[in-house]
């Protein structure tokens, strides 16, 4: 597929302009500009300048987001990361060349460097007195007049880079995702947490039931997985001797995308030696809590219709309580076949597919209970037939130590007292292979090595992993998962995209 300058929807009339301007001799991309103030540096510095222009000059720099003409005067404004001002510049300033030059070729999506002085309109506007203007680049793309509506949602996601031009939201959006992770790492630094990078590239994926992405390394000529999760190299960690340890680990999982799941994700997976899942509850409990403070001064949060509270301690239930209280069913007080009917009757798919009690106890969890969880609750004592790396219940016959975190229906973290027993550990991935060999797609495989390092004993360990991507969703009020990453994977735009999609999946790209 060739591309053309109409395919990547470059403008024509600005290809003209950086022709003519070419000709002319002038720089259209220099290496360099000295830029000395920043826009939110000058309107602090003079944010008490009357109308007379200023003694000290400034030097700044940044996009040209407006330009008005006004004959022998133009008004423009420049935008940088810290803000936008305004622009003052007149022909009898520049010369008349350069001024002509200027109103000719100066456009929206411009980005310029200026030098002049500072001054406050009669309408109260701090403005730069221009004197001298730099063109920087030539924008060949035109931004768009307005950038809001369904019809332009996908645009934001697949260009990401114009939404963050145009839209002050989305980049304070970003600024908080930046600034939520920067505090995950310092609440553990300052628990002196030790942060490490395991494997993305991995010969066994493991750490949670997921469908992976494969690969071929050619020199290994060997089948690699993209990690699903960084939980069982972590593990191994602990049993080095690292006693508090975790990862911002990127994820990636083979699955559908929707509103909450995207196929690239992030995730904070953090284990501590000599605790269980109820010291896990509440690091969780303090992380989050400290988040929502530090971001918004307070443990009151909008989020879409409802206000979500997080002062701590946030409720706990255990999963048969969870499911007692809001779905109405006690499983202890029916036999398999009976909750089989109940489940039909209310309309929970899959309902033919459990066997035991605590089989539809999940069914009636997940089917029933969790888009009701609003609130901050943690909900603990998971079964042990879907808790692989989950130690047994220390009192609870059949369950094991296991917390989710739910907030606004969504799961945010997932804890473990983490099984150390190496041959129960084994018996577990045994059982998870053997469904995956049945057709289970997200079913683990058995990592041996890892089954050799608990061998050499792992302490007694708690565990949680918190995911980052749903957490920034509540705490910047975002009701898709695509609002909170930058470069979400989607669906081929066009047929073009589509063939050469199908060009890869052929040759094995």
């Amino acid at each position: 597929m060739s591309l053309t300058p109409e395919s990547l929807n470059f403008d024509e009339a600005r290809l003209d302009k950086i022709r003519t301007i070419q000709e002319a001799g002038v720089p259209l991309y220099p290496a360099k500009f000295e830029r000395k103030d920043t826009i939110e540096e000058i309107k602090q510095r003079f944010h008490a300048i009357e109308h007379e222009k200023s003694l000290e000059s400034v030097t700044t720099a940044g996009r040209i987001f407006t330009v008005r003409d006004h004959g022998k005067t133009i008004f423009a404004d420049l935008g940088d990361e810290s803000g936008r001002i305004q622009l003052y510049i007149r022909k009898n300033d520049l010369g008349d060349e350069q001024f002509d030059f200027i109103n000719r070729n100066l456009e929206r999506g411009d980005i310029i460097g200026v030098t002049g002085n500072v001054f406050r309109t009669k309408v109260g506007e701090i403005t730069i007195w221009v004197d001298q203007v730099t063109l920087l680049c030539k924008s060949v793309c035109a931004l768009p007049e307005k950038f809001h509506g369904l019809k332009d949602i996908e645009k934001r996601y697949r260009q990401r880079y114009v939404d963050l031009i145009v839209n002050e939201e989305s980049r304070e959006v970003f600024r908080t995702r930046c600034r939520v992770i920067s505090l995950i790492r310092r609440y553990l630094d300052e628990r002196d947490f030790l942060e490490f990078e395991t494997p993305i590239l991995q010969p066994i994926y493991g750490g949670a039931n997921a469908r992976p992405f494969t690969t071929f390394h050619n020199f290994l000529e060997q089948k690699f997985f993209l990690r699903i999760a960084p939980e069982l190299y972590l593990k191994r960690l602990v049993v080095g001797g690292f006693e508090k340890v975790f990862e911002v680990a990127r994820n990636f999982r083979n699955e559908d995308i929707d509103t909450r799941h995207n196929p690239e994700f992030s995730m904070v997976e953090i284990y501590e030696a000599y605790k269980d899942f109820r010291d896990m509850m509440q690091l969780t409990e303090g992380l989050i809590s400290l988040l929502v403070h530090t971001l918004h001064w307070k443990y009151d949060i909008a989020y879409g219709d409802v206000t979500l509270r997080f002062e701590p301690p946030f409720r706990k239930l255990s999963m048969e309580d969870a499911v007692r209280e809001i779905a109405g069913v006690d499983i202890h007080a029916h036999t398999p076949d009976e909750l089989r009917e109940i489940a039909k009757k209310c309309r929970i798919e899959d309902y033919e597919k459990p066997k035991t009690q605590r089989e539809f106890l999940v069914l009636f969890f997940e089917g029933m209970v969790e888009e009701k969880l609003v609130q901050p609750t943690f909900v603990y004592d998971f079964p042990v037939e879907n808790s692989p790396l989950a130690k047994k219940h220390r009192e609870k016959e059949g369950f094991t130590e296991r917390f989710e975190l739910f907030i606004n229906g969504m799961e945010i973290a997932n804890g473990f007292s983490e099984l150390n027993d190496p041959l129960d550990q084994l018996a577990r991935l045994e059982d998870q292979d053997a469904k995956r060999k049945a057709g289970d797609a997200e079913a683990q495989m058995i990592d041996s090595d890892f089954i050799t390092a608990l061998g050499f004993g792992m302490p007694p360990t708690g565990g949680v992993g918190l995911g980052i991507d749903r957490l920034v969703m509540l705490l910047t009020n975002r009701d898709s998962i695509k609002e909170v990453i930058l470069f979400p994977q989607m669906k081929p735009e066009s047929v073009k995209s589509e063939e050469t999609a199908e060009e890869v999946r052929k040759e094995g790209i």
